[in-house]
C-alpha cells in the first residue's frame, strides 16, 4: 500500500467502494486523513465496515466538513449527467479527485530521491496488453516494476514507492478525467477510436480525456503516440509543434521519420535518426496481429526511454507470455485451436482479433455497443458465426447472406457447436475465435467472467474426449 498524507488531519469523502475506492481509503487512513466512506451497495458498505472504516451517508452529510471527494472512476463525473455526489462537491466548493491523482500527489510530496519513475498507458484498445508487456520487459531487464492502475491491483494498493521503482499504470479515460497533476516519465497513447461516448459527451470529450495523460509532461519526459488513427496523428503533430518533450510516434502501418515501427511483422527502431531492424514479431506467439505489433512497438519505445538496452528490451518482448482474455490461446483439441479474446468489448477490438487470422469460427455477441456492419470487410474470413446474448438477433440480420450463422444463446453452446464444426471441417489447425464485439453485462459481471466461462467450456470439451481422441494441448489445469 502507498500511504497518502496530503490530507493528513482532514476528513475526506470517499464514494464508490470497489477496488480503487477501498484502496484509496486505506491509503488516506495510513496518511493520517479521516476517510468518510459511502456506497449505494449494502454489500460494499459491509466490506468497508469490516475493515473499521467510518460509514457516512453522504446524501445526508454536511459537506462543509470535507476537504475533498475521492470518486470512483465508474461514477459519472460530467456525462450523461453529473452524479449527485459530484453536484454536492461542487456546491461545497471542494475538489474531486481519483486514486491516480492521490498517487500523483504522493509522488510530488515525496523527497526527490524517493520518487519513482512512472510509465502511464492509455488508448481505446491494447492498453492492458501493453501495460503488462512493459512491466514484463522491465522485470526481465532487472528493474523493480510495479504494474497496476486499471489492470490488476489498484495503484494505491501497490508496494510503497522508492527511487528505483517504476510504476507501470494502465489508465482509463474515466481515471484520467479525475487526474490533474500526474507527470509520467513516459506517457503512451496507443490509439483513439470512439468508445464510452455517453460518459464523455462525444468523441471530442473522449479524446480530450485520453490526452490528459500528456498534461504535465515537459523537458526530459517522453511521449509515445500511436499514429495509426486520425486522432493519434493529430495529437502527435500538435505536441511535436509544442516541442516540450521527446516524442516518438509508433505505427504498424507506416514510417513517419524518427520513431518505432512494426511494419509487416518486423520491429524497427528509428529513434536516433537511423533505422535498425530488431525482431521478427511473427515469432512472438503471444502477440499475434498488427495491433499487437503496434503494442510491441509502444512497449519497446517505453523501456528504451527508461534506459533499458535494446537487446534486453527485445529479449523481454519475445518472452512475453501474454495476457488472459486478450487473444489468449487457451489450447487445442483434435487440432482445433481456441483463442480467448473476451476483452473485445467493442467493434474495433474485435476487428483487431479478426484481422489476425485468415479464417476462423467466430463466437460473438453480448450487449451491443453498436452494430457489426462496419466489420463487413472481414465477414469473408468467418467460416461460421455462433451468436450469443442480446446481440444475437441483430447480428444475425447483419450476417445473413454474408456468412453462415448459428444462434446459440450461451457461451457453452456456442463453444461446443464451433468445436464440432471446426473439427469436421478438415482444415489444418482451424481457429475458434471468441471475440464478442460486445459488452458482457447481459450475461456476465465483466469480460473476465465471460472469458472464464469460455475457458471452462473448452476445458469441458477436453474432459469429454473419448479415450481414443487425440490428447488436448495447452494449459488445462
Amino acid at each position: 500500500m502507498i500511504p497518502v498524507d496530503v490530507f493528513e488531519g482532514k476528513e475526506v469523502a470517499v464514494f464508490g467502494l470497489a477496488r480503487s475506492g477501498l484502496a484509496a481509503a486505506r491509503s488516506l487512513r495510513a496518511g493520517g486523513a479521516r476517510p468518510a466512506l459511502w456506497d449505494e451497495s449494502e454489500a460494499a458498505r459491509a466490506t468497508a465496515a469490516a475493515e473499521g472504516f467510518e460509514l457516512v451517508d453522504l446524501a445526508a452529510a454536511d459537506w462543509s466538513r470535507f476537504a475533498a471527494l475521492v470518486l470512483s472512476p465508474g461514477v459519472p463525473l460530467t456525462h450523461p449527467v453529473p452524479h449527485w455526489t459530484v453536484e454536492r462537491a461542487h456546491e461545497a466548493g471542494i475538489e474531486i479527485v481519483g486514486d491516480i491523482e492521490l498517487f500523483a500527489r504522493a509522488i510530488a510530496a515525496a523527497p526527490v530521491h524517493k520518487r519513482p519513475r512512472v510509465v502511464a498507458i492509455t488508448g481505446t484498445n491494447g492498453k492492458s496488453t501493453t501495460t503488462a508487456l512493459v512491466g514484463h520487459m522491465l522485470a526481465h531487464a532487472g528493474r523493480d516494476a510495479r504494474v497496476g492502475g486499471n489492470i490488476g491491483v489498484g495503484v494505491l494498493g501497490l508496494e510503497p514507492m522508492h527511487g528505483g521503482a517504476v510504476y507501470v499504470l494502465e489508465l482509463s479515460s474515466y481515471q484520467l478525467d479525475l487526474t490533474s497533476s500526474l507527470k509520467p516519465d513516459v506517457a503512451i497513447i496507443l490509439n483513439i477510436t470512439p468508445d464510452h461516448l455517453d460518459r464523455h459527451g462525444g468523441v471530442e470529450g473522449y479524446a480530450a480525456a485520453k490526452r490528459r495523460i500528456l498534461l504535465n509532461q515537459g523537458k526530459g519526459d517522453t511521449a509515445v503516440i500511436g499514429v495509426d488513427d486520425d486522432w493519434g496523428q493529430r495529437i502527435c503533430t500538435e505536441i511535436t509543434a509544442a516541442n516540450r518533450r521527446t516524442i516518438w510516434p509508433i505505427s504498424a502501418r507506416k514510417a513517419m521519420g524518427r520513431g518505432v515501427y512494426a511494419l509487416q511483422g518486423r520491429l524497427y527502431d528509428a529513434t536516433d535518426g537511423r533505422v535498425v531492424e530488431l525482431a521478427d514479431l511473427t515469432a512472438a506467439r503471444s502477440l499475434p496481429g498488427r495491433h499487437n505489433w503496434q503494442n510491441a512497438a509502444a512497449a519497446y519505445a517505453a523501456v528504451r526511454a527508461l534506459g533499458v538496452p535494446a537487446s534486453d528490451a527485445v529479449d523481454g518482448l519475445m518472452s512475453f507470455p501474454g495476457l488472459a482474455h486478450r487473444m489468449e490461446t487457451i489450447g487445442a483439441i483434435d487440432g482445433v485451436r481456441f483463442v480467448n479474446d473476451s476483452k473485445a468489448t467493442n467493434i474495433d477490438a474485435a476487428r483487431q482479433a479478426m484481422s489476425a487470422y485468415p479464417r476462423f469460427y467466430w463466437i460473438a455477441g453480448g450487449r451491443p455497443k453498436s452494430g457489426i456492419g462496419c466489420l463487413s470487410d472481414l465477414f469473408g474470413a468467418v467460416a461460421r458465426a455462433y451468436l450469443i446474448g442480446e446481440a444475437a438477433a441483430d447480428f444475425t440480420r447483419t450476417l445473413e447472406g454474408r456468412a453462415p450463422v448459428v444462434q446459440c444463446g450461451t457461451v457453452e453452446a456456442a463453444t461446443r457447436a464451433a468445436f464440432e464444426d471446426a473439427r469436421a471441417s478438415g482444415e489444418a489447425e482451424p481457429i475458434v475465435l471468441f471475440s464478442p464485439a460486445c459488452a458482457s453485462f447481459d450475461q456476465f459481471s465483466d469480460f473476465e467472467a465471460r472469458g472464464e466461462a469460455f475457458r471452462a467450456a473448452v476445458h469441458a470439451l477436453a474432459a469429454a474426449l473419448p479415450p481414443s481422441g487425440d490428447p488436448p494441448t495447452g494449459d488445462w489445469a
